[in-house]
């Protein structure tokens, strides 16, 4: 059985319940695929809290797309509602709360983003489904029914929680609904099998508990690792800057995925590839190469790969993207909406400014919302690559 279910374990933390377990009903993960009568639905959900994604956030839609592979159905939530609270896990102080057109712009970037990993166009094989659907729909009365399922001491054994509760940080009446309404999302959809990061184990026991509640067959839970960034110390973030993005440029995906750290490049590799393991270069630096190029090969193609790579080594790490002075603008603070029609990348001022509000900008990678955003001095931007769309690029530089 190990053999045949490979793909499933590759990558994998923690698969639970095991039928060992206490709360087991006996019967594996594997088991419960093999004796399937039809395709199991295989739900993982995200929180539109951002524009972009990155690496890190593609694991666990990896794994979605071998559930695809081996016959079963993706059940891709885009948390529209839930991102209005934001996930306490793992925060230290209460989330700020979007607007309803913050996350549905968001929502529309994370499906671009995600397209290259999952199956789309089978039928049969993909179910997007936005949880406002139903959660907007719950009355108090269905909404006391889910809060009465737990008790604020459960919810103060969540790690994020019990931390804040520890330091008198505030806690929010409206954080402890987050999980039960993550949780009624597996109801909603009568999950199989709930994928998410090795921080969400509270989260998918809390649906495993709701589904028993509601009268059905509880979900499994599996759990992948939180990939390591770039840096080799702290897990992959936009915040910390040890990130790479799938929207970045090919050269900039290959040039920081060629320094990826020695002692990474095996959790990189099982995590972000498919490729066998046991074939890999022996060489660390030909490894590096090979886990760049692949990569981008994956998000871009086999032919931008090749040109990542050669532009790495005729070009160092400025890779052949065409570049632009920013001694060329006479005078900062500038607009980024004045900078776009200097560099050439739009016609004028005005449709640099029409661009980002139409959410065709981005800056190293990540989306501009602020028509108005202004830099200080060429400092602020030097290094940096700005696009506008999918195909237009340039390296500011001083």
């Amino acid at each position: 059985m190990a053999q045949n279910f490979s793909w499933l374990h590759r990558g994998v933390a923690e698969i639970f319940p095991q039928p060992h377990d206490a709360d087991s009903e006996t019967e594996s993960l594997e088991k419960r695929l093999l004796n399937a009568d039809r395709p199991l639905r295989i739900k993982l959900g995200i929180d539109p809290t951002g524009a972009d994604i990155h690496l890190g956030h593609s694991i666990p839609v990896r794994k979605l797309r071998a559930f695809q592979d081996a016959g079963h159905k993706a059940v891709l939530i885009i948390g529209d509602f839930t991102a209005r609270i934001g996930d306490p896990t793992g925060k230290s102080d209460v989330r700020r709360q979007l607007t309803e057109a913050d996350v549905a712009q968001n929502a529309q970037t994370y499906l671009d983003q995600v397209r290259p990993i999952l199956d789309f166009d089978t039928p049969g094989r993909l179910e997007v489904r936005y949880n406002s659907e139903w959660l907007s729909r719950l009355d108090l009365g269905k909404i006391l029914e889910l809060l009465s399922t737990m008790t604020v001491g459960q919810m103060l054994a969540k790690e994020g929680f019990a931390e804040r509760y520890r330091k008198e940080n505030p806690i929010f009446l409206h954080e402890f609904l987050y999980p039960l309404m993550q949780g009624f999302d597996s109801v909603a959809v009568e999950a199989d099998v709930e994928l998410g990061g090795t921080d969400q184990k509270f989260n998918i026991a809390v649906g495993r508990d709701l589904q028993r509640h509601f009268g059905l067959n509880p979900q499994f839970g599996l759990l992948v690792p939180i990939l390591i960034g770039t840096d080799g110390v702290q897990k992959m973030s936009k915040s910390l800057g040890n990130y790479v993005g799938l929207s970045e440029h090919p050269s900039q995906k290959y040039q920081k995925l060629q320094g990826v750290p020695d002692n990474l490049l095996s959790q990189y590799f099982e995590l972000l590839t498919d490729l066998p393991l046991d074939s890999l270069p022996e060489n660390p630096r030909d490894r590096q190469e090979f886990l760049a190029w692949e990569i981008v090969r994956q998000y871009h193609g086999e032919q931008a790969a090749n040109e990542a790579k050669e532009a790495a080594k005729s070009g160092g790490k400025e890779g052949a993207l065409p570049e632009f002075s920013l001694a060329a603008v006479a005078q900062f603070p500038a607009k980024l909406a004045f900078i776009l029609g200097a560099t050439g990348l739009c016609k004028s001022t005005g449709e640099g400014k029409r661009k980002i509000q139409e959410g065709g900008v981005r800056l190293d990678g990540e989306k501009v919302a602020d028509a108005d955003l202004t830099f200080a001095a060429p400092g602020d931007l030097s290094g940096k690559v700005l696009q506008v769309g999918k195909k237009n690029f340039v390296r500011l530089v001083e």
